[in-house]
């Protein structure tokens, strides 16, 4: 008994390995509740960073998965997707039209998109809204504070038709 109670009153080191690189934290039984707050849990213990290129890219899948968007990008951005395709050993960037501000918790969105003609572009927009938000939240673990859309234009069905190859009058 006397040897339980010598135990119980002796610091115990909890932590990393000091010749390791890390610190020790000494604890004793009285302190041990107050300072268990300190010591992170198994699952914290590093940092983990997520670059913005990697919540760009979830976003911009993310609205290309909803129905009625046409493209992502402004005019410009779309010119040089389409300069990008014809380059043999490229392809259209995923994070063309997206723009993302990355913190330790947090990320902000924007999106830039073509909308097809006849969808309700605020049905549209709050569609791309939670399909980002969930995506990203549920990937990252980042929370989602804000997704801005921009609609640069509106595609009609006859746009894909290629005028310069057939004649307006035969």
């Amino acid at each position: 008994m006397a040897d339980t109670a010598t135990n119980q009153s002796k610091s115990t080191t909890a932590g990393t390995d000091s010749a390791k690189g890390g610190s020790a934290v000494a604890l004793t039984d009285a302190s041990r509740t107050d300072a268990s707050k300190s010591v992170a849990p198994a699952g914290e213990r590093g940092k983990t960073s997520i670059a913005d290129q990697v919540v760009a890219k979830i976003a911009g899948i993310a609205t290309r998965e909803i129905n009625g968007v046409y493209d992502v990008g402004g005019a410009t951005e779309r010119m040089v997707g389409k300069v990008r395709e014809v380059i043999p050993g490229t392809g259209t960037s995923t994070t063309q039209g997206i723009n993302v501000e990355v913190g330790e918790r947090q990320a902000a969105v924007d999106v830039s998109i073509v909308a097809d003609y006849g969808v309700a572009i605020h049905q549209l927009a709050a569609a791309i809204r939670r399909n980002v938000i969930t995506s990203i939240e549920q990937m990252t673990g980042l929370e989602v504070t804000e997704v801005n859309v921009t609609v640069h234009d509106i595609h009609f069905g006859d746009d894909d038709d290629d005028s310069s190859d057939t004649p307006r009058v035969q």
